[in-house]
């Protein structure tokens, strides 16, 4: 039976899936079992990223939390669906358990600042330009330009496998007395999240970050990936967000996972596969 594609409208389906490595059931696997199995990890691998498309980061769980984890990215939510299975089961059965899986999507941010609240606050506003000069127009292409950029980058990110360090967690917003992120006004809500964004690029170049959100598809609102070069990057930005009004009045925080982005092979070997 063909099945329909389910894409979203933009952007692209993130799973993150950890496992446990089964010592137990891999030593009661013989020699020509556990090839099968390496092999059969390898290709579902080589097949995911070959899709149109599609991205899958590989790393090594640093933590007891899990022994392996995928990050996967695909527009088709159907694919989403049968490369999590497939990998979950290539390299033999019951020799992978799932500890965690969190479904997400790309999106764009609510309170990215408009062409037009761009021209009266900056342009008109802080930099004093007249409308239709030349600097005004320069200003304004400028603009354009960056938040094409940010949009793409946000909907379409490049994982880079070559920045090895990748951390995970879920989060939400707070939604107690005093503590309502959804009973304040978009205004006050957009001023907050500019604060945050601020902190944010502060660590640019050294730390890239992706939120996805997931609001309806899983039991938090959104999944927060950090990959850098340097485990000390990723502790000092969320050590520092800890402390902007957005994260210290209204952030829950879930589960953190750190992982090491390597080839299958060396994730196989440090499981003693």
């Amino acid at each position: 039976m063909e099945t329909k594609p389910l894409p979203p409208f933009e952007g692209l389906h993130v799973v993150h899936a950890y496992y446990r490595f089964e010592q137990a059931v891999w030593a009661n696997f013989d020699d020509a079992q556990r090839a099968a199995g390496k092999a059969g990890l390898l290709a579902a691998i080589e097949r995911v990223r070959s899709h149109p498309q599609t991205q899958l980061l590989v790393f090594s769980v640093v933590t007891p939390k899990a022994d392996l984890g995928f990050m996967l990215l695909t527009p088709d939510l159907q694919d989403a669906d049968r490369f999590s299975k497939l990998l979950s089961r290539s390299l033999g059965p019951d020799v992978l358990t799932p500890v965690y899986h969190f479904l997400s999507q790309t999106e764009r941010s609510e309170y990215t600042t408009t062409e037009e609240e761009y021209i009266q606050e900056t342009l008109l506003g802080e930099k004093k330009l007249e409308r239709g000069s030349a600097e005004f127009e320069a200003g304004l292409v400028d603009f354009r330009t960056r938040m094409e950029k940010y949009g793409k980058d946000r909907l379409y990110p490049n994982m880079d496998p070559n920045w090895p360090v990748l951390c995970f967690y879920p989060m939400m917003k707070r939604r107690v007395p005093g503590q309502n992120w959804y009973a304040t006004s978009f205004e006050e809500r957009r001023k907050l999240m500019g604060g945050h964004a601020r902190v944010g690029r502060r660590w640019a170049g050294k730390v890239r970050q992706l939120i996805t959100g997931c609001t309806g598809l899983d039991d938090w609102e959104w999944g927060v990936t950090l990959i850098a070069h340097d485990p000390a990057m990723v502790k000092g930005i969320v050590y520092e967000m800890r402390f902007d009004e957005v994260s210290a009045e209204y952030a829950e925080f879930g589960p953190f996972y750190i992982g090491i982005q390597l080839p299958a092979e060396e994730v196989l070997a440090r499981l003693g596969a």
